[in-house]
């Protein structure tokens, strides 16, 4: 090991993602001597293959039932309306690039020394940079952060070589007729409702009996109905046993542990994610990982061996790009101090508000109804589900649901739910009173905007259940 003062650096960073970028660029900022070591265009998952061109293609899929519903307000919309996927795969490709340029400036502007290849751990102070599995560059530093994300994990079922997993969709040579999905998490749902509002017949398969394991049950119920409502055929209880494909025209066949068999020209595989550490030299160096491969890191994002760290996707605590961002600038604080005059952050994981881009949407925050009847006891549980205004002339059947859970005792709503239309951005405002301990009697003295959906949070005075 070098001493310190010959460290080419103070810190290097593994990984180009939101963390990893935020953690860089925030370290310089302070004064370290900074290195980020991406093999791949910036940004990570989020930029690449998730949240940015997720929501782009959830945007273009509303326009689906956009086009159908204007009929109601009087609009002459003209049968045969038909999606360019190739103009739309060219207008998010263009997007894309764009924002890969602006993460690269980030590192230029913070004068981060930035090296493109592969990042491999060779002792506590040591990350070799390898290019097609050769060495180009040996790096020392005093601290070295390991944020490298997560990565769609395809399981071991038989015929997996005619599957496709969530990088792939966006990038599709053609865009199928019939897609099978296979998981009933986020990713799962929506990509089942974005590809069914491209014009793609879905069919969404889960093994367990509901889909949206983890969220409020009421929800989940909900959110399943207003699927199968909209056209995607929802299958819960439902396994694969194998896939196979036609020789003749590659269509791709999904048999079923029932016997039965599903015909669809692309299978996409949503069963989980799991961290992206292959290659890093974790194991030469000890560094410890759980049972599914996410590093372990103390409270502040520090492994067992104390030059090393890890953030974001690939510590597997909440997968989410503000996640990871947040537990950046809170490992910013621990390791250089904070900004001067200001106390040094720390990562708390309460009242995270999070959104799931199906359609109709979902905002939540906070606790489900069981999670809140297993922590704090005596609830009181107030919900509504109608027929926004909006449908009263669309002509579409879909309904929305909004539902509050209150701990008895405080009065504090510990958890809020939203489904139906901008579902994420009425909880985005609403998890800022909760962050501040607001209690149902100020959400009862809370004025609404009226007509609008996020109004009813603040009318919910029929009390639902305890």
């Amino acid at each position: 090991m070098l001493p310190q003062h010959e460290w080419n650096f103070d810190v290097i960073v593994i990984g180009g993602g939101s963390g990893g970028v935020r953690a860089a660029r925030m370290a310089a900022k302070r004064g370290a001597r900074v290195a980020m070591v991406e093999s791949g265009a910036m940004g990570g998952t989020c930029v690449n293959v998730g949240c940015i061109p997720k929501k782009l293609y959830s945007y273009a899929a509303g326009y689906h039932d956009a086009f159908a519903e204007a009929r109601g307000y009087g609009w002459q919309v003209p049968d045969g309306i038909a999606l360019d996927w190739a103009q739309l795969k060219a207008a998010r490709a263009k997007e894309i690039t764009r924002l890969n340029g602006i993460y690269e400036g980030l590192m230029t502007g913070a004068q981060v020394e930035r090296l493109s290849g592969h990042g491999q751990l060779a002792d506590a102070h040591t990350v070799v940079v390898l290019q097609a599995g050769v060495e180009v560059r040996r790096l020392t530093a005093a601290h070295i952060l390991i944020a490298t994300g997560g990565t769609p994990a395809l399981p071991d079922v038989e015929g997996r070589e005619w599957a496709i997993v969530s990088d792939d969709v966006f990038d599709l040579p053609v865009l199928p007729r019939r897609m099978v999905v296979v998981g009933g998490g986020y990713i799962g749902c929506e990509m089942a409702s974005i590809f069914h509002g491209l014009g793609v017949e879905v069919t969404l398969l889960y093994r367990g009996e509901q889909i949206l394991r983890g969220f409020d049950d009421e929800v989940r119920a909900f959110v399943a109905e207003e699927m199968r409502k909209a056209g995607v055929d929802v299958r819960v209880n439902t396994d694969v046993a194998r896939i196979t494909a036609d020789a003749a025209d590659g269509e791709r066949v999904v048999h079923l542990n029932d016997g039965s068999v599903l015909r669809a020209d692309q299978v996409l595989y949503a069963t989980g994610r799991k961290p992206h550490v292959a290659g890093l030299g974790l194991e030469a160096l000890g560094i410890a990982q759980s049972r599914n491969g996410a590093i372990v890191v103390n409270e502040h994002f520090t492994t067992n061996l104390p030059s090393v760290h890890a953030l974001g996707d690939v510590v597997g605590r909440m997968e989410l790009t503000p996640v990871a961002l947040a537990e950046a600038m809170a490992w910013v604080d621990h390791v250089l101090g904070p900004t001067p005059g200001q106390q040094a952050r720390v990562m708390d994981y309460g009242n995270i508000p999070t959104a799931v881009f199906t359609h109709p949407q979902i905002g939540t925050v906070g606790l489900s109804e069981a999670q809140a009847r297993e922590r704090c006891g005596k609830i009181r549980v107030y919900r509504s589900d109608f027929k926004p205004l909006r449908h009263t002339l669309s002509g579409s059947s879909e309904r929305s649901l909004v539902k509050l859970v209150v701990d008895d005792a405080s009065d504090r709503v510990v958890g809020l739910h939203v489904v139906g239309a901008d579902a994420g951005e009425i909880a985005q405002g609403f998890a800022v009173a909760m962050k501040a301990g607001a209690t149902k009697a100020v959400f009862d003295q809370t004025i609404g905007i009226h007509p609008t959906m996020a109004e009813e949070l603040v009318t919910l005075r029929e009390l639902s259940r305890t």
